[in-house]
């Protein structure tokens, strides 16, 4: 099976990823923070300092010493020759850049009518502050991406089990699925807790799966047998009956009738045990000619409703083979007819052919919106007065539909009529 990206280990790879991500950020804006923080805020304050402290040794004595360091130069005004470039400059902070990687910091204060100009030289003060704001950096940063992957790799190892259990449980083929299979892969010397329980739990589990589809196989083979046999002994007692000919007109309608109801549940019998089955390799799938199947449905649908007026009418505009199962379509189609019959007291039913899909439509007692919503739930009936069904035609005709991946839309609106579509997908249409 192809590996996606939302597994759980690349998820967790993506937590720690984006941990790692974030706090080299922060690390990065803390360092250039602390950068501004010494190179602007504490330069500033050290200068004020430093006037401040000039200005009262002054006051005490004119031949107080101005400070010189290697980074501070000072300038007084009527005794020192200050350079032109700060003369002028108004009382505070002002800075000046040389180049890229030198500046200066000017501030100029008063006092008793002479100024003083404090220079400060911030190009060594930036590259150590930089130096001991990146070094630091570095280390955390190599300390944090170390943590991280040594987190992730355990992180890994302590979900790499629950990452090969659900690869194995994929992988496993559906039909042959069993708790034995499952002990045999997952049941191992030194498994975590964790994974041994729900290993032994997917066990259980499989298990009871075992168990229900074993039961499911032998309801649908008794069923099968069952079921048919009755049928099969109605049906022979039905053709004896119309062999003979003393029977009246009235009488052979009604054999015929139950004649073909026989047929009917014989072919329902057949659509639900194959809607019980789990795969489709047993059925017989074949070239189906809808037309002739549809001519075949309406023949029988108009002997048990011949007391109806209804007229058909039939609008080929194309000749639709599709290749499916024909006693699905035999059930999908008859229901469809016999629902539409059901519910139109006279009138009339159009039926059209398309290149991929059929259209039956008829004139009956139609259905509300709401109704058409709940048409496919289980005997749900429309209509308060009975009509023959248990509310369950158009429940089987949905879940063969669902089955073959076909396409089953209703229209419907009351006291007008209801129509109903089949849309075959495109790979199972013939074209001639």
């Amino acid at each position: 099976m192809m590996q996606t990206r939302n597994g759980l280990g690349h998820r967790l790879w993506q937590a720690f990823i984006f941990q790692a991500v974030l706090i080299s950020l922060t690390a990065l804006f803390s360092v250039f923070a602390a950068r501004y923080v010494l190179g602007d805020i504490l330069i500033r304050t050290a200068l004020e300092k430093e006037a401040e402290y000039f200005w009262q040794q002054y006051e005490l004595s004119a031949l107080a010493a101005r400070p010189d360091t290697y980074n501070l130069t000072a300038y007084l005004s009527g005794i020192d020759t200050v350079p032109d470039s700060y003369k002028d400059l108004e009382n505070g902070f002002h800075q000046f850049s040389q180049n890229d990687s030198d500046f200066y910091v000017v501030y100029v204060s008063a006092n008793a009518g002479q100024r003083l100009w404090l220079v400060f030289d911030g190009k060594q003060v930036g590259e150590l502050a930089t130096f001991f704001g990146l070094v630091p950096l570095a280390i955390v940063l190599i300390v944090i991406y170390l943590s991280s992957w040594l987190a992730y790799r355990f992180s890994h190892q302590a979900v790499s089990p629950f990452i090969l259990l659900a690869r194995k449980v994929s992988a496993i083929e559906p039909r042959l699925f069993s708790g034995d299979a499952l002990t045999e892969r997952f049941v191992e010397d030194g498994m975590d807790q964790e994974v041994a329980i729900l290993a032994n739990a997917l066990e259980e589990f499989a298990q009871r799966i075992d168990e229900f589809v074993e039961r499911e196989r032998n309801f649908t083979r008794d069923a099968s047998h069952e079921l048919r046999s009755p049928i099969t002994v109605m049906k022979l007692a039905t053709d004896n009956i119309l062999q003979d000919t003393g029977l009246s007109q009235k009488s052979r309608e009604y054999v015929e009738r139950i004649k073909y109801s026989a047929n009917d549940m014989e072919e329902l019998i057949a659509a639900l045990l194959l809607l019980a089955r789990e795969s489709e390799d047993k059925l017989s799938i074949e070239q189906v000619n809808i037309n002739q199947l549809l001519e075949d449905e309406i023949e029988r649908t108009r002997i048990i409703y011949a007391d109806k007026p209804i007229t058909i009418n039939v609008e080929e505009n194309s000749r639709l083979m599709i290749e499916a199962s024909e006693k699905a379509l035999v059930v999908l189609i008859g229901n469809i007819l016999r629902n539409a019959f059901s519910y139109t007291d006279e009138g009339r039913i159009n039926i059209k052919i398309s290149s991929c899909a059929i259209t039956i439509k008829d004139s009956g007692v139609g259905m509300s919106a709401q109704q058409v919503k709940q048409v496919f739930q289980p005997f749900y009936q429309t209509n308060t007065r009975r009509r023959g069904g248990y509310g369950v035609g158009l429940t089987i005709v949905k879940m063969l539909a669902d089955r073959f991946n076909w396409h089953v839309s209703i229209d419907s609106e009351p006291d007008i009529g209801t129509q109903v579509t089949v849309v075959f997908p495109a790979h199972s249409v013939l074209h001639y």
